[in-house]
């Protein structure tokens, strides 16, 4: 089913080897003839949608799934407890506060979806002053990884004057005072060549009513361009802490000084081994979490007056498994650990000693915790794959756990199981599977199923709630995670094991799961799909082109394509730690080019294939889908589809309306029924 976009004889050449790059042109997105080629493809997959008997019932069906209220983890400031809350189809969560925290009408505080009623203006950050009296908060547009901060007086309801641009990944951190914040940005786009707008990050301290142009630079770092920085103010408001680190890599330094001086910051732990980051201190001890020489992670404690490394002391050390989550509350640490891909929280004493151990369920992911040290409290929230954000609440004194926010709308633990299992890579290497299915389901050969996966960047695949993907096993479908190399499942010794060369053991770990899953009779590969986003978007092309014959249908979500130029578009450079790069040596060019899901795609009957992109996205660009559904659509020898569907006004998923996100997920999952033979 061809359907041939136009070539052009484009060939760069590399180390001596020609490589033609025909669909070059697709890189242009302001082009005419790149706008007219979108516009066409999204044409033909909206008539494919269109056309599916089944489309419409499915998106009343996920709709209906998501209508539930989902409340995050709550933060106490001042006198109010602060949260977000979705009544449930609202485009974009609503922060709110209450002094109680089982107030049935909660105050609003902003309300993002009164700023855009397209709903795609998004709140990406959030910071409380000390006192609680003002709120530093990032609004972001479309889905983009830019971002403007506000200051809003949570006494008047108003917002400050203050506008601050150009920031990205931001941390907000209030001077002990609250009299303005520290906050990283970028320069502003013109003042340097294009590809320089994701280089040469630096701090700077804004104080309050003033201009940005008046901002005090703190710290930057002009000879190295590719540091990030990013500030935290220790618990007794003595200290900042200033970390930098570059891209995606998992190593950070760390450096302090006295928060009321512009004194030089000295080194807390600089030496760029491994990555660093600061838990808090107590009694004038500083608790920094590392992996250094802790591939597993442990915390040490660290005197300021002697911060030199052969004076730090493990208070935690290394265990077999993974430390996840640290937090300190006063003289506690609640310290989630991650044992093959599933948490579990201890509170220690800052000896080490076990204090309590929150009876929490058993698959489950901690997805965040935040602690009332005044009140002895701490917050946990967690989900699972049955399961939808739960937030529960553990007393430290009386080792009490009590519900906070119990949510609606998952799956019946009674009717639906998760489960996990063990299966062998091709170099023999175990690797975790969860497997989330209604319980009694048998073994025959015929169930559709569909595999997830994304290998990469120290990201750990673990327990969480879609309501598409609840609804595909209420309807008699297998929803399988499988936790591969290049995740931080196993600790960063896991992670290394799928990066730069090791990329295709990834791939391996990814088809032996689909292999097991078929070998083991849960499904056949005509009703296995495979499905993945980002870095998971590379590894299912790449899985599509080493083995089509393994799967019925491929969802490929925002995926990085072009292994040889992705690190020339915007913040593509920074997963040269975890890829290398085809400009660097010859080594990193056969590695890459050896699995690039673009250059390695052969004229052949292909398995239906849906790609995703969105046309702002600004982390992994849209002419990675592009150029690769151009070259898939012309190598498909076979009838299936192979459409390419880009979202207008969206970016890489950051703040994604639910409007949007019901219409992408309606369209995935009416592909994936309609392939699969679901309800048929």
């Amino acid at each position: 089913m061809s359907m041939s976009a136009t070539k052009t004889d484009t060939v760069d050449t590399y180390f001596g080897t020609p490589v033609a790059d025909p669909y070059r042109w697709l890189e242009d997105a302001e082009s005419p003839e790149t706008k007219i080629w979108a516009e066409q493809q999204n044409a033909k997959t909206r008539s494919y949608f269109d056309a599916l008997p089944g489309r419409d019932e499915l998106k009343r069906r996920i709709t209906e799934k998501r209508d539930h209220p989902v409340r995050d983890l709550p933060e106490k400031k001042g006198d109010y407890y602060y949260f977000n809350v979705n009544s449930g189809l609202q485009n974009q969560p609503v922060l709110c506060r209450a002094r109680n925290l089982d107030d049935a009408s909660p105050e609003t505080v902003i309300d993002p979806n009164e700023l855009n009623p397209e709903g795609t203006t998004a709140v990406t950050a959030t910071s409380f002053s000390h006192g609680g009296r003002l709120l530093a908060y990032a609004l972001s547009e479309n889905g983009s990884d830019w971002c403007t901060v506000r200051i809003r007086d949570l006494k008047t309801g108003k917002d400050l004057p203050d506008t601050i641009e150009w920031c990205k990944f931001t941390d907000l951190t209030w001077t002990p005072d609250d009299d303005g914040f520290y906050y990283s940005r970028y320069p502003e786009p013109g003042s340097v060549a294009p590809e320089d707008e994701g280089n040469f990050n630096r701090l700077y301290l804004h104080r309050l009513n003033t201009t940005q142009e008046e901002d005090e630079l703190i710290h930057e770092r002009p000879d190295d361009k590719e540091l990030s920085f990013g500030t935290t103010l220790s618990d007794d408001k003595r200290w900042l802490i200033l970390a930098s680190w570059k891209g995606t890599e998992n190593k950070s330094r760390l450096y302090f000084r006295p928060a009321n001086s512009n004194d030089e910051f000295r080194p807390l732990a600089a030496e760029g081994d491994a990555y660093y980051s600061f838990i808090g201190n107590q009694d004038g001890v500083f608790y920094l979490y590392t992996n250094s020489e802790a591939p597993n992670g442990r915390i040490i404690a660290v005197d300021p007056n002697a911060p030199e490394r052969g004076n730090w002391r493990d208070v935690l050390p290394e265990r077999e498994e993974v430390l996840y989550y640290p937090k300190l509350i006063g003289d506690r640490l609640a310290v989630a650990y991650m044992k093959d891909a599933r948490h579990r929280l201890e509170i220690r004493t800052l000896d080490g000693k076990l204090d309590g151990t929150p009876d929490l369920p058993e698959m489950i992911t901690i997805q965040g915790l935040s602690a009332d040290k005044d009140a002895g409290e701490l917050f946990i929230s967690y989900t699972s794959y049955l399961t939808p954000l739960t937030i529960v609440r553990w007393r430290l004194e009386d080792r009490k756990l009590e519900p906070v926010f119990v949510p609606e709308g998952g799956l019946d633990p009674e009717q639906f199981e998760t489960v996990q299992v063990f299966y062998p890579s091709t170099d023999g290497t175990r690797v975790p599977m969860f497997i989330t299915r209604r319980k009694g389901l048998e073994p025959d050969g015929s169930n559709p199923a569909l595999l997830y996966g994304y290998g990469g960047f120290n990201i750990s695949m673990t327990p969480s709630f879609s309501p598409a993907n609840a609804l595909f096993v209420e309807d008699g479908g297998i929803y399988a995670v499988a936790n591969l190399r290049g995740g931080g499942e196993y600790g960063e010794a896991w992670h290394q094991a799928g990066t730069f060369g090791n990329k295709q053991r990834v791939f391996e770990d990814f088809i032996s799961a689909a292999e097991w899953l078929i070998g083991n009779k849960w499904t056949e590969s005509g009703r296995l799909a495979i499905m993945g986003g980002s870095n998971g978007g590379l590894l299912v092309s790449a899985c599509l082109n080493q083995r089509p014959d393994l799967y019925g249908a491929i969802i490929c979500q925002v995926p990085v394509t072009d292994m040889l130029r992705y690190q020339k578009f915007t913040v593509g450079r920074f997963w040269t730690s975890e890829f290398g790069s085809a400009d660097d040596s010859e080594d990193a060019f056969r590695t890459l080019l050896a699995y690039s899901p673009l250059h390695n795609v052969q004229e052949r009957a292909h398995p239906a294939t849906l790609i995703t992109t969105a046309d702002t996205d600004d982390r992994v660009v849209p002419l990675h889908a592009m150029k690769y559904a151009a070259t898939l659509q012309e190598a498909q020898l076979g009838d299936a589809p192979v459409l390419l569907r880009i979202e207008k006004d969206a970016g890489h998923g950051l703040g994604k309306p639910t409007s949007k996100l019901i219409e992408e997920h309606a369209d995935i999952y009416s592909f994936l029924y309609e392939q699969l033979g679901v309800n048929k």
